[in-house]
């Protein structure tokens, strides 16, 4: 299924995306949220909610929001791809274990929704990523069983401002947690039909232009590493979601950099979930 959370009228909803819009399940199931419906195991009853309805909306009628909301954790994976540590040019050894940082919910929006360049810099920049939506709670889960605990994926374009990744001696929080700086989106496609053993692809366009493109295949810390690693010290939940490292190619690594503008299109694309894209816009 696709599954996804949006706006209708101002009202907060949930739903599946379906051949011609949307089916509702706000009215149509128990749960409160998409969120719930994970945490609830609520799959196959929004499976039998959908069977046999027509969309209650066009894709044209709703706001989307990002998938889950409110999630307890965002965790983001830096370093990932092969070819992204020679990107820094300081001649370390690739990583032992995964960078690690995270988001907080207030700074992405949905697919369709402006990103925002913040007042404070010129160096927003783009980041496409395949984010892991967690479907079951698990502490020290073994390797093997990894898989046992993913509900879907979606996509992610994981914005950052690049000067104010450097302030602080040890972190790149700041740059990270922009409010609107990135999105989520468009929906959650489910294990059972986007398998997330892979392989992904992972397209990320400016304007139409490709400027990253590449795949799982080429993880250096694979989906099912990243949810044991995070596991031993921290409770994965239903609705946590672990966005996996982006590819080559962001702005920052151009001669000169090509930061995002008001007005560009950023496109996020993987083959097997769809297209998450949004525009840019000047802060608020």
């Amino acid at each position: 299924m696709h599954l996804l959370s949006y706006l209708f009228n101002g009202k907060p909803c949930f739903g599946a995306h379906i051949a011609g819009g949307v089916v509702d399940l706000t009215e149509r199931t128990k749960f409160v949220d998409l969120r719930a419906l994970i945490a609830g195991n609520g799959l196959d009853i929004a499976c039998q909610a959908v069977a046999g309805q027509k969309p209650d909306h066009a894709l044209e009628e709703i706001v989307l929001l990002p998938p889950v909301p409110a999630p307890e954790k965002l965790w983001c994976i830096g370093v990932n791809y092969r070819d992204r540590n020679a990107e820094y040019k300081d001649n370390s050894d690739l990583p032992k274990y995964p960078s690690l940082f995270v988001r907080n919910p207030s700074s992405v929006v949905g697919s369709g929704q402006p990103i925002e360049k913040p007042k404070i810099s010129e160096q927003l920049d783009y980041e496409g990523e395949l984010v892991i939506v967690v479907g079951k709670k698990g502490r020290h889960i073994p390797r093997e069983r990894a898989f046992e605990h993913v509900f879907g994926m979606t996509l992610c374009n994981e914005g950052s401002v690049r000067d104010w990744l450097h302030h602080g001696k040890f972190n790149v929080t700041q740059g990270k947690n922009f409010d609107r700086s990135g999105s989520i989106g468009p929906w959650i496609v489910t294990a059972d039909e986007c398998d997330p053993r892979g392989p992904h692809d992972i397209i990320t366009r400016v304007n139409g232009e490709v400027r990253q493109s590449d795949s799982t295949e080429r993880l250096m810390f694979p989906f099912d590493f990243l949810i044991a690693y995070l596991s031993t010290f921290a409770t994965l939940k239903p609705g946590d979601m672990i966005a996996t490292g982006t590819p080559t190619g962001a702005g920052a690594r151009f001669t000169p950099p090509r930061w995002l503008k008001v007005g560009d299109v950023v496109e996020v694309e993987s083959g097997k979930i769809g297209i998450l894209r949004n525009t840019v816009a000047a802060e608020r």
